[in-house]
């Protein structure tokens, strides 16, 4: 009688392999699944919103949120190809792909003052008439209150990712969470354009945080199912998002920080 090693240990073939390939395909689903919700964010929205431009209905767009865009796509679609190529056993192009990030990087942390600046400096060169009093004050207030979550992006996304490339050698674990930790940080610009999802924006910046946390939880329950817990690096990456959540609440239509966001951003007359 010929007695398979899978059944000495107990094991079962098939939950096996099953096991095996949740590990190799997760943060391909992942790195999917964050392209898709950006799809389906902007692309409705941005044809929308180009429409009304060729209307004459808003002004045209800056260059730099175009520029924004592209270097945003690019990032995503870097990290579906990263993870495609370790899911496939390609290492090797893994670490040559992986020099693009050196670039984009900084070209991401470059971009985004000047894709708030020029946000606001658009909105403050509407012309009068060109929109109702109360609608343009509203988009005011929501730019000023957007800020919020724009800088903890400005100061996370950098950090998490400097985090992820530096540990990427001696530990893989950390740094394959840290960039889908990294990542999930801008996305909430595309889901709060997911018009059909229900949204607190802008009364309260709470859909904000539940949205991030539901596109977290797939890897968040992998944890937990493949390794008994959930990963350091989550732990740590939710901790460090905690005191910008909290300021973020505090500080969402107050009449301070709608006096003090145009003063951060260098826009005089808002």
């Amino acid at each position: 009688m010929i007695v398979k090693a899978s059944e000495v240990s107990g094991m079962n073939p098939a939950s096996g392999a099953l096991s095996r390939a949740l590990d190799r395909w997760i943060y391909v689903f992942m790195a999917g699944f964050f392209v898709v919700t950006a799809l389906v964010g902007f692309i409705p929205d941005s044809i929308s919103l180009l429409g009304a431009v060729k209307a004459g209905q808003r002004p045209p767009f800056p260059t730099i949120l175009h520029v924004h865009a592209v270097l945003m796509g690019s990032w995503l679609l870097l990290l579906l190809a990263q993870t495609t190529l370790m899911a496939t056993g390609n290492g090797a192009q893994h670490r040559k792909l992986g020099l693009v990030a050196a670039v984009l990087l900084p070209a991401l942390v470059l971009a985004m003052p000047g894709v708030v600046h020029a946000t606001w400096s658009w909105i403050g060169s509407i012309p009068a008439g060109a929109m109702e009093a109360e609608e343009l004050g509203g988009l005011k207030v929501i730019v000023s209150n957007i800020l919020l979550p724009q800088m903890r992006i400005a100061i996370l996304f950098p950090a998490l990712i400097i985090w992820a490339l530096l540990v990427r050698r001696k530990d893989l674990e950390t740094h394959k969470r840290l960039m889908i930790l990294a990542t999930l940080l801008p996305l909430p610009a595309a889901i709060d354009r997911i018009t059909w999802l229900p949204a607190s924006i802008p009364e309260s910046p709470t859909s904000i945080h539940l949205y991030s946390l539901l596109l977290l939880l797939p890897v968040l329950v992998y944890d937990v199912v493949r390794r008994g817990q959930i990963h350091r690096a989550y732990v740590i990456g939710i901790a460090l998002n905690l005191p910008f959540v909290a300021a973020t609440h505090l500080l969402w239509s107050s009449p301070w920080w709608l006096a003090v966001a145009p003063k951060i951003v260098g826009i005089q007359g808002w």
